[in-house]
């Protein structure tokens, strides 16, 4: 009797078993499709198919970032090789390489034969000739290193645009728009540099009629300048566009108004640093060395003395100064307008900050100019009030970039 009742034990305790098991079986589909929905991720489904990686697209907000520190990266460099050409100019040492070699002249003279043999070639040249005919050769070699320095950033500045251009192009990190401004940037780089030797050239020309002292001619000095701060603007403006976002402003009349009158004033600014060309390639800042007035008159009696008329604006000194005077005070008078016409409106942040430190530039800058013109243009002083044009240039174009459209 003991074994029946336990035989029956067992055989019960199995068939129990046998249906909590199928039980189990057919619920634990269930649970799986509930944790699955449920975004379980710690939890593994043995039959189900394997997970795909989500494709990113190239380019991306994080690719234009990218992109956007390398055309600021290149603006700044180009602001170098603007600094650095005023300075060789203020220390007439732009005529010192009488030759343009694009690898050769990479590497300057190294023995004393190769300097000697490079200050023949000067000597053959008007401006040994009539400016620095008593000049040494350790005179020389300060002149030969500032021109030498000047070209080799220009060098640089063109590798910083040309080399991480191919990589960003093969990377796919720039969209079809891009490509365009980007192969547009880089043939520019190249354009600067030829011009800079047109440039140079100018000055290196016999002139057997004028014995004034040898410069190059201002019109090119003024298109060399003029081609790199349009090649500085564009990188800076491409770049901020990348890297900061459009603010959202809901347009208006008065939000309409700001943004002709900052593109006015932009146009201004960039107009007033172009006639400081003609002021340095005419030696204008000599000329009359007071201020407000010029010597003891507001306009000086030899302002129309070229003929035609239309000669005085670019060969005349005394005009060049006039009118560079006017551009000043006419930009600072803007700029003030710009600021005070703000301040009456709603603006993001960045937007306000960016017009407070313009306006505050162009107090400091015209401060700087005067210094320099009643100072008898000093080196030091004269390079800082041209690197301050290009620093009112450079918040110009930020505040545009702050007051720009929303892309639709």
């Amino acid at each position: 009797m003991l074994l029946s009742k336990l035989r029956t034990t067992i055989f019960c305790g199995c068939r129990y078993a046998g249906k909590g098991f199928q039980q189990n079986s057919h619920q634990r589909p269930q649970l799986r499709q509930w944790l699955v929905r449920r975004n379980r991720s710690s939890i593994t489904v043995e039959a189900g198919p394997p997970s795909t990686p989500v494709a990113v697209s190239v380019p991306n907000a994080a690719t234009n970032r990218i992109v956007g520190r390398w055309l600021l990266g290149c603006s700044g460099l180009v602001v170098g090789a603007v600094v650095l050409g005023g300075v060789t100019r203020l220390t007439e040492s732009g005529l010192s390489m009488v030759d343009w070699h694009l690898v050769r002249e990479m590497k300057p003279p190294q023995s004393e034969a190769e300097w000697e043999a490079e200050f023949s070639k000067y000597k053959q040249f008007p401006e040994f000739k009539i400016l620095n005919h008593e000049m040494n050769l350790p005179e020389f070699k300060f002149i030969f290193y500032m021109e030498w320095g000047h070209r080799m950033w220009g060098r640089l500045v063109g590798l910083a645009y040309i080399l991480p251009a191919v990589y960003f192009w093969k990377k796919g990190y720039f969209t079809r728009s891009m490509k365009g401004k980007v192969l547009g940037l880089c043939g520019f780089v190249f354009f600067q540099g030829l011009l800079g030797w047109y440039m140079v050239k100018s000055g290196l020309e016999e002139k057997p009629e004028s014995h004034d002292v040898p410069r190059v001619s201002q019109y090119r000095l003024c298109a060399h300048l003029g081609s790199a701060l349009v090649l500085y603007c564009a990188s800076l403006w491409t770049g901020f566009t990348l890297m900061l976002p459009a603010n959202k402003m809901a347009d208006s009349k008065r939000l309409m108004q700001l943004r002709r009158f900052a593109k006015g004033t932009g146009g201004l600014v960039f107009l007033t640093a172009l006639s400081g060309a003609f002021v340095a390639g005419l030696d204008a800042g000599l000329v009359y060395n007071s201020f407000p007035k010029m010597a003891d008159k507001w306009i000086p009696d030899d302002i129309l003395t070229f003929s035609p008329a239309l000669k005085n604006i670019f060969e005349n000194p005394t005009t060049v100064q006039f009118d560079h005077r006017i551009l000043g005070i006419g930009s600072l008078t803007a700029i003030t307008g710009l600021y005070l016409f703000s301040r009456r409106m709603m603006l993001p942040r960045r937007a306000k900050i960016a017009i407070g430190l313009l306006a505050a530039m162009a107090y400091t800058q015209v401060a700087l100019g005067i210094s320099t013109l009643l100072l008898y243009v000093p080196t030091p002083l004269a390079a800082t009030h041209q690197s301050g044009s290009v620093a009112l240039l450079t918040f110009a174009i930020w505040v545009l970039a702050e007051l720009r459209k929303m892309p639709k």
